[in-house]
């Protein structure tokens, strides 16, 4: 190269005096002619063969060609003409003496070639669709680099002689400039990008240049945005494409089944295996799933960290290079005939550094947080896909509340451990490094160092391991609690009724208390961790610095030893730091793995326990168990074969198995032997009706599309069409979660039309009729599921206790104890003379007169006689007359047009009426009418019907909200007010408060004066060779640093236990003090969010947010200190950065705290939805619904990752800015320093400097750290938001005079007493006024949607009184405590609900009662025989919901609840709906002779269960219509005759 350079006429390549001793640096003409103009262009023809390769790997669509496009073209055209101008200049101007201008000849060809170069790859690039290159932005920046210091050269020199080549330089330079500043932006998206075309408010990263994604700009918009106005949900950003639950699950669920058959392959080599080695491999398969799903998910997003892991260790490189920088700046310091230049330029260089530092560091941490997101969008994923296929057997392991918190905490866990990973492997090899550049400067004594740090990790990582022993002990009580609160929330009518909220809330704190425990456990060991490594700076300064002054009296301890070694020190720190919080949180990632691969690794439902064939069309009809099957249903063999389009009834007592043998069919139980075949679709429904939290018209339509006719014509069959009149918004109305806010009849009708509209060719109905009025349970039948139902044609099997059912079902089969002891026809059955016609001649012989022989009197049409006023003209009579007389049997017109007629027609006539006029505005009038009809088509009472008049206004406007029943969970907007801080710190305690303040004064105020002691020692002066009292010196600092250890963490972080016990009691307490409406209204999912993630954050994040921001506050007001103790000048610049911060802090938090609260409430619609899919699993599956249900929770999931994405990235934009501005306070104290040289002492320099290095990461923690406090204070926050909310009235009464033995009668009157459900709606019920006197026995009956149930909640005061009052005993229920009501009179619900617990506490949670007390209750509900068989008799565990025992099981139960209670006043809700007609009339009589002496008020279905009461009460749309003995209403000939007509019994 000099040889070249000398031919040309130029100075050598390189030559040091010119370049570096010398108080006025330039490089030389040959370095500035070849190297910098060549180095840009060796990276361009070096680099671009793979970079085409990779453009051709992975191209996205050809980009249109766009102005910026065009411009970088025409300006890469003229960068190369300028070259070859310049090329042809030289060659005309100096041919003569071309060999000495070889160089000037050569530059300009290679940089036009490299150019070209340059224009082909933009063309490439285009054509590829890559929209913002970094390479070729590398390419001009390193250009324009190199050009700088020629241009530095030209500018000095002054205009040359040369003309030409001088204007060339310049223009060369500013179009190169042009191209760099043209590279700065983003080319515009290809049309062929159909998911960008599609979104709506794409994300803007993907528009964003290479240079706005490595500082985060693209972001900018939203903060804008959000501090304007407070964000929206719509205001987000969709997700990208790639971060889509569809896109990443896709991707990972091959690679998870790839590793699950592996597994469960060796579990199955194993199977031959004893029983002790194979249950030693069960455990194994435990624990290795774990690590499964750590592979799988590696594989899968591997790559992609393995990227943000490279720019950690180029992070680190220049994080390393600081401290050799700060060294050569602290040596300029001490020499004084050093020139100035070299001080700016190490100061320049230590900003370069410290600005590619945190670049590095953020796109690492951005990589890291996006990993983790797509991560918890996996695990979510596959939890939720599990929780569709889990079987019966598994499921019982895994509640709700468990998986809950596999979806919450545990995905949580995971994502902590993708950012903080790499600090396992790589803090170790920082501190290796830092103490090898320790050992350059100290020598031996570094050794001092790591004696230290050997002794601070065995600590931490005994530290760490007892945490994660007490991670998972936390993590089983917290899932303990978060269970039970499911089961309460689930439960939470029965608690109100038995006032039972006392003890489960007891139960809570228990759990509760015990977690605490733990966690200060937990807090106080990670205090004492976070201490040693907080204090481990100044341990391991003073062991090297101790060591290093005595071992030899000849050390001196300068400046430059000093302040470059507390540098690498506190470099040292980042790792020793990072590290136990990186072991602790890897250590729960394992435990949560092992907990998620677990619950994946659970047994599935197997495919081939059913097999299941397509229904050709060719075929008549589908059919079940085509062919023989022997299927192990409990215990028991059975064999069936159901043809094609029968109707098979199955019976039998209560637990003899006819829900598992329908369960079987769907394939829900495990087979042990034999085969079952479906041929067809298959409808299920199911015995407790599974209702979503959505409208009734979704909730039938199920995921198919509506058809007008045919959902019209399911809703008149299944009796539907009424009840829309009295819903608000007609079946637009929205259903509560698990139908609350509908009757139990009402229900189970929606759950069977749901199967009905399904139009599937096999039928599987358990028992839906039980819980409607006899009289619509015949209409269903004759109209759905009988021989003239719309189902006729399809394959049913119908598990019921209705006998007057079974004459007309083909086949009928007798289950006991698991097996068919009977099959058969109803007549060949009666012929057998067995023990089904023995049980049909004593229970059924009144059911078997049923309208069967009416029907066949009267023909096609059954007629009741209905007499009402209807004016003719009013209705267009010649279309009712059509409409109502089928043909062949017309009623004369005369006769219809008389004043008033007799209307002889069938209930379901006027149902067709009613469904054909349902939609039609022009005969409003006659669809009321009817309507009223219907309600007295049992009624021969013609005075209780009324016509009212229209209204003006159009009656089909419905309001928008007024069909809404639930709260969607809603984010507030703005900051966090200043009193939910004041309302936290107060839970804490002023006191503690103080003293937290002071101890982080005190300890920083230390750290201060053993910094500022330190920069004293490095100014010492030297004396023969020798520093004076260096005993003295080392004394004091040890004195100093002992001191700042003092332990401010632990009073913390007991404060915030302090405050987490007080709020989540507080949140407790007011959910178990609301009123149902409450739970009506508010998705469960919005109260597992408090209760699981949102007290979570409560009792982690804030307290460690705290302990972060007060410790980088403190440490930055001695920083600031420091710099202006040194250099005072720092303040011009110290003051506005700090004012600027603020800006920025404020400006940041807005939107962050908002996006806070949006990520939270978009998680609790996937818990509600997460808790819906667990109940309704087995419908989900017999309906084959479970991809809609996926798709379900994929939007949910991405809705809340919409807000949690830009959540991480607006912190990862503050970082950058924030860390830009605090490395120009390092220039600043940089430059102020080396401006001071002659007045400041190396020591002050080095001490201001190092510490100003600080700055940055101080200012950066302090406004995350606070940001974080403030996002997580918005939890506090929203459990707050209950202490609002309505509350029921007090438990109890202080001081109340109500007598111990109330009620000692038993009486209950109601004076014109009101109610309504909730305040906008209609009375339920309207103006009761009954007497029931003491021992009274009561049956209630009317139509579903009556008031009955609505009468027993008023007892209860479940609902308060609209009006009037209700007395018992002559006390006015409204004036005593609710508890002192509830626990003296007792109810026997219509839904049995059972919570997780022995039988035992599930029937005397208080254990107020002996254990004979509770056998004598269960021998008297008959369950003494069945509880006596089990292993653990009254210890016997139930399930959650009691799902281990049947429906039946379930409701004897309760009532054994009942008996052991034994008040004064029994209320029956349907309490037997779900028991065979033997094992109800066994109860009915328990009842009347166990309750002699009570009041018994019985809301019935079946009406023989009644016909011996005293009274009987008979409601309509909430009033009482009839109220006396049976005998007198049926002589009365009223509603009550006519239901009785329909039910057989006259």
């Amino acid at each position: 190269m000099d040889t070249l350079c000398s031919l040309s006429g130029l100075d050598p390549l390189w030559d040091w005096n010119q370049t570096w001793y010398t108080h006025n640096p330039e490089l030389s003409n040959c370095f500035q002619n070849t190297v910098l103009v060549w180095a840009p262009c060796i990276y361009l023809w070096v680099l671009s063969p793979f970079y085409c390769l990779h453009l051709y790997c992975h191209g996205r669509g050809r980009l249109p060609l766009s102005s910026l496009c065009s411009a970088k073209l025409l300006l890469g055209f003229f960068l190369a003409s300028f070259g070859f101008v310049e090329f042809f200049y030289i060659l005309l101007e100096r041919r003569q003496e071309i060999q000495q201008h070889l160089v000037f000849l050569l530059s300009p060809v290679i940089r036009s070639l490299t150019v070209v170069l340059a224009v082909c790859m933009i063309h490439w690039e285009r054509v590829r669709g890559c929209r913002s290159s970094v390479f070729l932005f590398f390419f001009w920046l390193l250009g324009v680099v190199c050009s700088l210091i020629p241009l530095h050269a030209k500018v000095q020199l002054g205009l040359s002689p040369d003309i030409v080549r001088y204007l060339a330089f310049f223009s060369y330079f500013a179009l190169q400039l042009a191209q760099l500043f043209l590279s700065c932006f983003a080319d515009r998206a290809p049309s062929a990008n159909l998911f960008l075309f599609f979104s709506q408010n794409a994300c803007p990263v993907q528009d964003a240049s290479f240079l706005s994604k490595i500082l985060f700009w693209w972001f900018s918009g939203l903060l804008f945005k959000g501090y304007r106005s407070p964000l929206q949900a719509e205001d987000l950003w969709s997700l990208r494409e790639e971060d889509t639950s569809e896109k990443i699950i896709s991707d990972l669920e091959e690679e998870w089944t790839a590793e699950c058959t592996k597994l469960h392959t060796s579990i199955a080599l194993g199977s031959r295996l004893p029983e002790q080695a194979q249950f030693l491999r069960k455990i194994q398969k435990e624990q290795s799933s774990g690590f499964c799903l750590l592979r799988t998910l590696a594989r899968s997003f591997g790559p992609y960290f393995l990227t943000g892991t490279l720019c950690l260790m180029v992070h680190d490189a220049f994080m390393f290079s600081v401290p050799q920088v700060l060294s050569l700046l602290l040596g300029f310091m001490k020499d004084e005939d050093a020139p100035l230049w070299k001080g700016y330029f190490y100061a320049s260089l230590m900003f370069l550094l410290s600005c590619l530092q945190s670049i590095f560091n953020h796109q690492y941490t951005y990589t890291c947080f996006t990993v983790g997101m797509r991560v918890k969008t996996a695990v979510m994923g596959l939890v939720y896909r599990k929780s569709l296929v889990v079987n019966s057997a598994a499921r019982r392991t895994c509640t709700v509340g468990e998986i809950v918190n596999l979806v919450s905490a545990d995905t949580q866990k995971l994502m902590d451990f993708v950012v903080y990973f790499n600090a396992v492997w790589l803090a170790p090899i920082e501190v290796t490094l830092c103490l090898f550049f320790l050992w350059q400067h100290l020598g031996p004594s570094a050794l001092a160092g790591i004696a230290t740090v050997i002794f601070i990790f065995p600590l931490n990582g005994f530290i760490a391991r007892k945490r994660s022993k007490l991670q998972e002990i936390q993590m089983k009580y917290m899932d303990g609690r978060v269970k039970l609160m499911n089961e309460i929330l689930n439960g939470i009518k029965i608690l109100k009724f038995y006032a039972w909220e006392k003890a489960f809330l007891e139960q809570v704190l228990g759990y509760r208390e015990k977690e605490l425990k733990t966690l200060k456990k937990s807090q106080i060991l990670y205090s004492v961790s976070i201490a040693s490594f907080n204090s481990s700076s100044f341990l391991i300064a003073f062991a090297m610095f101790g060591v290093y002054v005595l071992i030899d009296d000849k050390n001196i301890l300068d400046a430059q030893k000093i302040f470059v070694s507390m540098a690498l020190i506190n470099i040292l720190k980042t790792p020793l730091s990072q590290l136990p919080f990186a072991m602790s949180t890897t250590m729960q990632a394992l435990v949560s793995l092992k907990r998620l691969g677990k619950f994946l690794c659970q047994d599935e439902l197997k495919p081939d326990n059913v097999t299941r064939e397509s229904f050709k069309s060719g075929n008549k009809c589908p059919s079940l168990s085509n062919i023989p099957l022997t299927y192990s249903v409990c215990w028991s063999r059975i064999s069936v074969r159901v043809p094609c389009g029968s109707l098979v009834a199955v019976v039998g007592h209560v637990g003899s198995g006819k829900s598992s043998l329908l369960s079987a069919m769907l394939g829900e139980t495990e087979k042990r032997s034999g085969a079952v075949s479906v041929k067809g679709s298959v409808a299920y429904v199911p015995q407790q009706a599974w209702i979503q939290n959505a409208s009734l018209q979704d909730n039938i339509l199920f995921g198919r599309e509506k058809k007008e006719s045919w959902y019209q014509r399911v809703l008149e069959a299944c009796a539907l069409l009424p009840d829309l009149d009295n819903l608000p918004a007609g079946d637009t109305t929205e259903i509560g979660e698990k139908g609350l806010n509908l009757s139990g009849g009402q229900k189970q009708r929606v759950s069977l039309a749901r199967a009905v509209y399904r139009k599937a060719d096999v039928y599987l109905l358990d028992d839906p009729l039980s819980a409607v009025d006899a009289h619509v349970g015949q209409h269903i039948f004759n109209k759905v599921i009988g021989p003239r139902g719309i189902l006729r044609d399809k394959t049913r099997i119908l598990v019921t206790h209705g006998m007057s059912f079974l004459p007309q079902a083909d086949l009928i089969l007798v289950l006991v104890d698991g097996e068919i002891s009977e099959r058969g026809s109803y007549q060949e059955l009666l012929n057998r003379n067995g023990a089904f016609a023995d049980f049909i001649h004593t229970f059924a012989s009144s059911e078997r007169k049923e309208c069967f022989s009416e029907a066949s009197q009267r023909g096609n049409i059954t007629m009741v006689c209905v007499r009402a006023f209807i004016l003719a003209e009013k209705i267009d009579m010649q279309l009712l007359w059509m409409l109502m007389s089928p043909p062949g049997n017309r009623v004369s017109l005369e006769k219809i047009k008389s004043p008033v007629w007799y209307w002889d027609v069938f209930y379901d006539i006027n149902l067709k009426i009613l469904s054909h006029f349902n939609h039609r505005p022009n005969f409003r009038h006659l669809k009321k009418i009817l309507t009223y009809l219907i309600k007295l088509s049992f009624s021969g009472d013609t005075n209780s019907i009324t016509i009212e008049p229209l209204p003006d206004s159009d009656e089909d406007h419905i309001q928008e909200d007024l069909g809404k029943l639930t709260k969607a969970d809603k984010a507030r907007i703005g900051r966090v007010k200043l009193e939910m801080y004041i309302e936290y710190f107060h839970t804490i305690g002023l006191p503690l408060i103080v003293s937290i303040v002071f101890l982080y004064a005190f300890q920083q105020a230390a750290s201060l004066s053993y910094n500022y002691w330190l920069s004293l020692w490095a100014d010492q002066p030297v004396i023969n060779g020798t520093q004076l009292n260096t005993d003295l010196k080392l004394g004091v600092y040890g004195a100093l640093g002992f001191a700042q250890g003092l332990q401010s963490l632990m009073a913390i972080s007991l404060g915030c236990i302090i405050a987490s016990r007080h709020l989540h009691l507080e949140l407790l307490n007011n959910v178990l003090h609301s009123p149902m409406s409450f739970f009506e209204t508010t998705p469960s999912g919005n109260l597992f969010n408090r209760f699981a993630k949102e007290i979570d954050a409560i009792d982690n994040m804030i307290p460690d947010g705290l302990k972060m921001m007060l410790g980088y506050f403190f440490k930055l007001m001695e920083v600031c200190i420091i710099v202006l103790m040194a250099t005072p000048f720092a303040a011009v610049i110290i003051l506005p950065m700090a004012f600027l911060y603020g800006f920025i802090q404020s400006f940041y938090v807005a939107t962050s705290c908002q996006l806070r609260r949006l990520e939270s409430v978009s998680r609790s619609p996937i818990y509600t939805h997460l808790n819906e899919t667990v109940q309704g699993a087995s419908v989900i599956r017999a309906f084959n619904e479970q991809s809609r249900f996926i798709m379900g929770v994929n939007h949910k999931v991405d809705q809340n990752q919409t807000a949690y994405f830009p959540r991480f990235v607006a912190t990862r934009w503050l970082g950058v800015n924030l860390e830009f501005l605090g490395n120009g306070i390092v220039l600043a104290a940089s430059i102020l320093s080396v401006m001071a040289k002659g007045t400041l002492s190396p020591g002050m320099v080095g001490l201001a400097v190092s510490h100003s290095l600080q700055v940055t990461g101080f200012l950066s923690w302090i406004v995350r750290s606070w940001t974080d406090v403030e996002n997580n204070i918005v939890s506090v926050e929203r459990v707050k938001e209950y202490a609002d909310t309505p509350k029921e009235a007090a438990w109890t009464i202080e001081g109340s005079s109500l007598p111990p033995s109330w009620p000692q009668k038993g009486t209950i009157e109601f004076h014109d007493y009101g109610l309504q459900y909730r305040k906008g709606l209609e009375l339920a019920l309207k103006g009761i006024s009954v007497h029931i006197k003491e021992r009274e026995k009561i049956g209630i009956v009317g139509r579903t949607g009556a008031g009955k149930s609505s009468l027993a909640l008023g007892i209860f005061r479940i609902l308060e009184a609209a009006k009037g009052q209700i007395f018992i005993d002559g006390i006015n229920i409204a004036e005593i405590g609710l508890h002192d009501l509830r626990s003296r009179i007792t109810i026997i619900p219509q839904d049995p609900v059972l919570f997780s617990g022995s039988l035992r506490m599930n029937l005397d949670p208080f254990d107020a009662y002996t254990d004979e007390d509770v056998w004598n209750a269960l021998e008297l509900a008959h369950l003494k025989n069945f509880v006596s068989e089990l292993p653990d008799k009254l210890n016997h565990e139930c399930s959650e919901g009691g799902e281990n025992l049947s429906l039946g099981q379930r409701q004897l139960v309760c009532l054994a609840r009942a008996l052991l209670r034994k008040t004064k006043i029994l209320v029956l809700d349907e309490a037997t709906a779900a028991l065979d007609l033997e094992t109800d009339t066994l109860i009915q009589s328990t009842i009347r002779s166990q309750f002699e002496d009570c009041a018994v008020l019985t809301i019935a279905h079946r009406l023989n269960t009644i016909m011996d009461y005293t009274k009987v009460i008979v409601m309509d749309k909430g009033h009482v219509v009839e109220m006396d003995s049976p005998s007198n209403l049926i002589a009365k000939r009223g509603q009550f005759y006519y239901m009785c007509r329909e039910a057989g019994l006259l």
